[in-house]
């Protein structure tokens, strides 16, 4: 067996070392809750008669109480491509439960809104606060004591964190993620990246755009570059908490179907009756956390989950942050480049060899942990084999030895990069983090004035009026949890690059995300402190000299540390009203920073 890398050793021993205690009160917690908490044995005739009482063919098997009970946690609408096969699974997971003696009920449905729906408007003030009502909502979906396991349909971008950590909260159950893959490729991304451009420039009509956007997101299934979703799926994958090689197998297709009823029928194994019990709380552990990091650097995917990782593990009793990501990007090659990163998408990477080549070389290379408990079988050795049916039947076949296409995915002794690409950076402007895989080496470092905005579309009109024709860096602030929900700035992707096509040098800098999927434009996310309530970003004044740099880790104004200091806040803008935003106020309020996770509902939980 492969002897673990040195420098992921470290990194898992300061997080184990620095969760000790939170980690303690967690086990001491889920193992209470198998012992004494809400079952259906301690439920009275009242509650059970209610839990059962529409349960048709199900209820003599419910009610006897001998067989498990599978709660199944939907994000299903049909207005998120991703999520629209989800309408079919519950009838489907009762069907195949009941072939193996078990019973599987709806326990609850949380809302799964769409990113790219709401990016660059109102409701995207709602998302990262989507999260925590999805996690509320999956306790309450879970608070009925009816159930000995947990099926969690989810996969996009706050869904699957937010039910993750609503469900870790009960993590005396078992729990697999159950996803529906990605939609087939359509227009090529360059040309999409190429119309979106044109369009910013004024050169492309609104229609053109349109058909071009339509033509990219066209069917049921996962939107198909490499953004925050497919990262989920990604994760889950090298967590242990899918059925191995799940995550990007097509909706609709005989394969799919198969690996949902594998899902569905390996809960009522690994319930708590069974001789191979393996709650959520045991598979979610600090090595499980660090495997996410791994698998996230080493793909080059989403910067969103510099927030979500930390949130996650804190629902589990665990402490990381930006800190151990960088020292584990450190360590961590970079052997995927899946668009925006790369010319191919998803599908490209699974015709490639996808997760199971994936995690094959990470474990070779000993960068993964393999020695963790995962739904599926031994060790997380398990996913590095590919699910494929013969004669009709589910199967997983042998590791792959080698990338089919080393333009897309390449072995970790050979990477595209020696480093996984999200980098710490930080200085008198605060802590921030920096994806460096998918810029270019000599954008790496910007020293440019700085020009303060305080929205998105504050800058597109400076854009448009020609404000911007210069080297810049550019300053969105109050974008933060606590200002207005820290909405993805995606909107300015295609502005920020045009300049850069011009031969400016150009910059982000923001107390907000950028959009899971943002690319070429070198940018200095998540600043934390935000700018509301003294964040250094709110001292900041047009042409103050800013420096970004993703090789020494430097976040900067060229400033003595006197003169910005003696310098008086910028007034924020009032927060907004209407399009709901002004329900999620006690979120905003309550907030901690984005290294801990952005989260009101954890802070208040003391997580």
């Amino acid at each position: 067996m492969t002897r673990l890398d040195p420098r992921v050793a470290a990194v898992t021993e300061r997080v184990i070392k620095r969760s000790a205690a939170g980690r303690v009160q967690y086990l001491e917690m889920i193992a209470r809750e198998r012992d004494s908490g809400v079952d259906r044995p301690n439920l009275s005739c009242g509650n059970l008669a209610h839990g059962f009482a529409a349960s048709g063919d199900d209820k003599a098997a419910i009610r006897g109480g001998k067989v498990m009970n599978i709660g199944i946690v939907t994000a299903f609408n049909d207005m998120l491509s991703a999520h629209q096969p989800y309408g079919r699974y519950p009838e489907q997971m009762k069907l195949f439960a009941r072939e193996v003696g078990a019973t599987a009920q709806v326990a609850g449905g949380v809302p799964a809104m769409c990113d790219g729906v709401t990016q660059g408007q109102r409701g995207m003030e709602l998302s990262l606060f989507s999260r925590d009502t999805i996690a509320l909502s999956t306790a309450v979906a879970l608070s009925h004591g009816m159930f000995e396991g947990a099926a969690l349909l989810g996969i996009c971008d706050k869904i699957v964190p937010g039910l993750l950590i609503g469900a870790l909260r009960f993590g005396h159950l078992p729990a697999i993620l159950v996803p529906a893959g990605p939609m087939p490729s359509g227009l090529a991304n360059k040309e999409k990246q190429r119309i979106r451009q044109l369009y910013a420039e004024g050169k492309a009509s609104r229609e053109e755009l349109l058909e071009a956007e339509a033509a990219s997101y066209h069917g049921a299934g996962t939107c198909t570059f490499y953004g925050t979703a497919n990262s989920n799926q990604m994760m889950m994958e090298v967590m242990g908490l899918h059925m191995p090689g799940a995550a990007f197998v097509n909706p609709g297709t005989k394969l799919r179907d198969r690996l949902t009823r594998a899902a569905t029928q390996r809960l009522a194994q690994i319930g708590w009756d069974g001789d191979d019990y393996r709650p959520l709380g045991r598979v979610i552990d600090e090595k499980a956390i660090v495997n996410a990091v791994v698998g996230l650097l080493a793909t080059g995917g989403s910067t969103n989950h510099a927030i979500h990782i930390p949130a996650i593990a804190r629902a589990a009793g665990i402490c990381i942050d930006w800190e151990d990501i960088d020292a584990l990007s450190a360590a961590v090659p970079l052997i995927a480049r899946v668009y925006p990163n790369g010319a191919g998408d998803v599908n490209n990477f699974q015709a490639a060899g996808g997760m199971a080549f994936t995690i094959a070389t990470l474990l070779d290379a000993g960068l993964l942990h393999r020695d963790v408990l995962t739904v599926a079988g031994r060790d997380l050795g398990d996913y590095a084999r590919a699910p494929l049916l013969a004669d009709d039947k589910l199967v997983w076949g042998d590791t792959p030895t080698a990338s089919l296409d080393m333009t897309l995915l390449r072995p970790a002794s050979d990477p595209f990069s020696p480093d996984g690409g999200m980098r710490l950076v930080s200085g008198n402007l605060g802590r921030a983090i920096f994806k460096t895989s998918a810029v270019a080496p000599e954008r790496l470092t910007i020293e440019a004035p700085a020009r303060i905005f305080n929205d998105q579309d504050q800058v597109i009109t400076a854009f448009k009026a020609g404000e911007l024709d210069r080297d810049v860096v550019v300053v969105v602030r109050f974008q933060g949890p606590r200002a207005n929900g820290m909405p993805e700035l995606h909107k300015l992707t295609p502005t920020l690059g045009v300049l850069q096509d011009r031969g400016f040098k150009v910059a982000l800098v923001t107390d907000g995300r950028m959009s899971g999927a943002s690319g070429k434009v070198p940018a200095a996310i998540h600043v934390s402190p935000e700018a509301l309530g003294g964040g250094p970003l709110a001292a900041l004044r047009d042409g103050d000299i800013v420096r970004l740099c993703g090789v020494t880790g430097a976040l900067s104004v060229l400033l003595p540390d006197d003169v910005l200091d003696a310098r008086p806040d910028a007034m924020p803008p009032l927060p907004g009203v209407g399009t709901g935003r002004e329900l999620f106020a006690f979120m905003r309020f309550g907030s901690d920073g984005a290294e801990r996770g952005g989260s009101a509902m954890l802070a208040a939980a003391g997580l």
